[in-house]
């Protein structure tokens, strides 16, 4: 299993929305940063939110386990192999993240059960 690199491209706030069910003040994801890097292979690294992993660990876990060599998805959504584009659930202020592949290896020796 592979660490993936998890960096933070965006992040965003829906104003139309903000402004009919948002509360007062409401700005951008307070908790994250663009430019912000992580690295993960099965457990949500420190510091990343954690609605943010609930929504994107699926294609972590997958890209750590060799998922993505190809193309995602039959192609035709990403079309650099070992990337993913993904977001958190919040359908005001989401963020937007890259989540990338590498070749380092985990600290986890992970064997699947057979």
């Amino acid at each position: 299993m592979n660490k993936v690199k998890i960096t933070v491209l965006k992040t965003t706030l829906d104003e139309e929305l903000a402004r009919e069910y948002g509360a007062e003040g409401l700005k951008a994801c307070p908790m994250l940063r663009e430019g912000q890097v992580f690295y993960a292979d099965y457990a949500k690294p420190d510091g990343l939110c954690d609605e943010a992993w609930k929504a994107i660990y699926q294609y972590v876990f997958a890209l750590a386990h060799g998922a993505g060599k190809e193309t995602f998805y039959y192609g035709d959504w990403i079309r650099k192999p070992g990337v993913a584009i993904c977001s958190c659930n919040d359908g005001l202020r989401p963020v937007i993240f890259k989540l990338e592949a590498t070749e380092e290896r985990s600290e986890i020796d992970y064997t699947p059960c057979r």
